[in-house]
C-alpha cells in the first residue's frame, strides 16, 4: 500500500497545474470555460464508496411520497436498471469530470496563496519552497548526555557543566572535560563527547573512557542537517505534522501554502431532527452532524451547516447568494415531488456536468457547474449514499483545488465473494486484515453502521466478486493515519 500523501506517477502534471494556477495573480474572472480542461484520462486517487439510492434524505423512508431506498448487502436493481436505459456517468469518469472542474474553477478564480501561521497550516499544500532559514543545527551541539573532553584522557573534571539553551561555555583545553546534556553548544576545542555510559571517575576524581573515543564522536556539527538556504521541501509538499517540525526548526513561523476551498452546506429534508428519537414519522440527520467533519478531513474550510427543509424558494436564494467554492447539498437529487435540486439548477442555468453516476449507493448524485469558479455536488439524502456522493464527486474536486497529492491506488483480495449490481460499480465498507479485505455487513445505502467500524471501501466490479479476488481499496481519512485524520 503506498503511504498517503504521495503522488502517482501519473497524477504529477495536474498537481503542478493546480499550484501554477494558484500562484498567478488575481484576476477578473475569465468567460464561460466551455468544456471542461483536462486530460478525461483515467481516473484519480482511489474510487469513492457509492451505491444506488433512489430515496431523498437520510434513511427516506416514504415522507411526501419519496420511495426509501432498500437496504441488505445485495442491492436489488429497479426494473429500468437495463444497459439501454440507465445513461449516468460511469463512477470513474465521474471522479475525472469533477477534477477537471476544479482544473476549470481554479483558472477562474486565480486564488492567490496564503500565509497561515505554522498551528493552521496542516493539511494544506506549499505554495513556496521550504527553505532553510538557518544552518541546522545552528551550532555544534552534544548528541548525548555526558562529558565534553579535549585531547586524550584521563580527564580533569570542571566544576561547572554546559546545559542546552545556554550560552557558549569557556573553550577547554587538554585534559580537561566539562559535563554536558543532550543538545547544549559544544564548548570551543573539544574533541568529542563521551557518553555517560563509557565513562568512570578514579578516587582521585579523574575521567576515564571505557572504550575508544573517537574524534568527534557524538557532537552534530553545525551543518549537519541543512546549510541556509537549503531547499528542504519543494512546492506541492502536503503539509504533515514532520513538516511542521521541520519548518519551524529551520525558523519559520508561517508558511506560504495553497488555500483551503470553501465550502458550505444545505441540509434539505422537512423530515429531519436535530436532537431526540425519531418519532411520528421525523428521523434523526445523520448528515448535518457528519457531513462537516468529512469535508475538512478532504481539505476543505467549512464555512457554514444550513437547514433548508424542503423550501424550493428558500433554497434557490441560499445557491444564488453563495460565494463559496463548492455548495454541497443533501437529498433532493432524484424526481420527487419536493426534489427541487435538478429544477433549481435549471432555472438559474447551471452546468450539469454529471446527472447520476453509475455507482451503488448514490446513483442519483449530481455535479453542476454554477459560475465559472464556483460549483454544487449535489447528495443524495441516504446517509451511504451521501458518503458516496461525497467521496465520488467532492473529494477529487476538493483535492485538486487544494492542490493535494492524489492518493496511490491499491489492491488486496477479499476474503468474503461480494454480490454486484448488474451494471454498475458497487462500493462496499470492509476491515483490513492481513490476508484482505473483510467485506462488511449494513451496507444498504441508508445504513451507516457498517462504514462506521470500516477502515476502506472495496470497489466491486458490476456482477460481483469472489472471494479472493483483488480489489481496489479507497481508504478513509481516520482509518490512513495519514493527514487525512485531521478534521480541524
Amino acid at each position: 500500500m503506498a503511504s498517503p500523501g504521495t503522488w502517482a506517477d501519473d497524477e504529477d502534471l495536474d498537481v503542478e497545474e493546480a499550484l501554477a494556477l494558484v500562484k498567478e495573480n488575481p484576476g477578473r474572472p475569465h468567460g464561460h470555460p466551455g468544456p471542461p480542461h483536462g486530460d478525461p484520462g483515467h481516473p484519480h486517487g482511489r474510487p469513492g464508496p457509492s451505491h444506488g439510492d433512489p430515496g431523498h434524505a437520510a434513511a427516506r423512508a416514504t415522507a411526501g411520497g419519496r420511495q426509501g431506498a432498500p437496504n441488505g448487502p445485495a442491492e436489488p436493481h429497479e426494473p429500468s436498471d437495463s444497459p439501454e436505459s440507465h445513461h449516468a456517468t460511469p463512477w470513474p469518469e465521474a471522479r475525472s469530470a469533477a477534477e477537471r472542474a476544479a482544473r476549470s474553477a481554479a483558472r477562474a478564480a486565480r486564488r492567490t496563496p496564503v500565509s497561515v501561521p505554522l498551528d493552521a497550516a496542516l493539511g494544506l499544500t506549499l505554495a513556496a519552497p521550504l527553505t532553510a532559514l538557518t544552518d541546522l543545527p545552528s551550532f555544534d551541539t552534544s548528541a548525548m548526555d555526558g562529558w565534553a573532553v579535549a585531547g586524550p584522557g584521563p580527564w580533569t573534571v570542571r566544576d561547572e557543566g554546559v546545559l542546552a539553551g545556554h550560552g557558549e561555555a569557556a573553550p577547554l583545553t587538554d585534559g580537561e572535560a566539562a559535563r554536558i546534556a543532550t543538545g547544549a553548544r559544544i564548548p570551543a576545542d573539544t574533541t568529542a563527547v563521551l557518553r555517560t555510559e563509557h565513562g568512570r571517575t578514579d578516587d582521585r576524581d579523574r575521567l576515564h573512557p571505557t572504550r575508544e573515543v573517537v574524534h568527534g564522536q557524538d557532537i552534530r556539527p553545525r551543518g549537519q542537517e541543512c546549510r541556509s538556504g537549503d531547499q528542504l521541501l519543494p512546492v506541492g509538499t502536503l503539509a504533515t505534522p514532520p513538516v511542521l517540525g521541520l519548518a519551524a526548526a529551520a525558523g519559520y513561523d508561517t508558511l506560504t501554502t495553497v488555500p483551503r476551498p470553501r465550502v458550505d452546506v444545505l441540509v434539505l429534508g422537512d423530515e429531519l431532527l436535530t436532537g431526540g428519537l425519531p418519532h411520528d414519522g421525523l428521523i434523526r440527520d445523520a448528515l448535518g452532524p457528519m457531513l462537516p467533519h468529512w469535508l475538512r478531513a478532504l481539505g476543505a474550510e467549512v464555512r457554514t451547516v444550513r437547514r433548508i427543509g424542503d423550501d424550493a424558494q428558500a433554497l434557490e436564494q441560499a445557491v444564488t447568494t453563495c460565494d463559496a467554492d463548492l455548495i454541497v447539498t443533501t437529498g433532493g437529487t432524484a424526481a420527487g415531488p419536493v426534489d427541487h435540486v435538478h429544477p433549481i439548477l435549471r432555472r438559474i442555468g447551471a452546468d450539469l456536468l454529471v446527472d447520476g453516476v453509475k455507482v451503488r449507493p448514490g446513483h442519483p448524485m449530481l455535479l453542476a457547474r454554477l459560475k465559472d469558479d464556483q460549483h454544487l455536488v449535489g447528495l443524495p439524502g441516504n446517509p451511504l449514499a451521501a458518503v458516496s456522493g461525497l467521496l465520488t464527486l467532492a473529494e477529487p474536486l476538493l483535492r485538486t483545488l487544494a492542490a493535494r497529492p492524489a492518493p496511490e491506488r491499491y489492491t488486496l483480495p477479499l476474503r468474503d465473494a461480494v454480490h454486484g449490481h448488474p451494471y454498475d460499480t458497487r462500493l462496499v465498507p470492509v476491515v483490513l486484515r492481513e490476508d484482505g479485505a473483510a467485506p462488511l455487513h449494513y451496507n444498504g445505502p441508508a445504513m451507516l453502521r457498517g462504514i462506521a467500524a470500516a477502515d476502506a471501501l472495496a470497489v466491486v466490479p458490476p456482477g460481483g466478486a469472489r472471494s479472493g479476488q483483488e480489489a481496489e481499496l479507497l481508504d478513509l481519512p481516520w482509518a490512513t493515519a495519514g493527514i487525512g485524520v485531521c478534521f480541524t
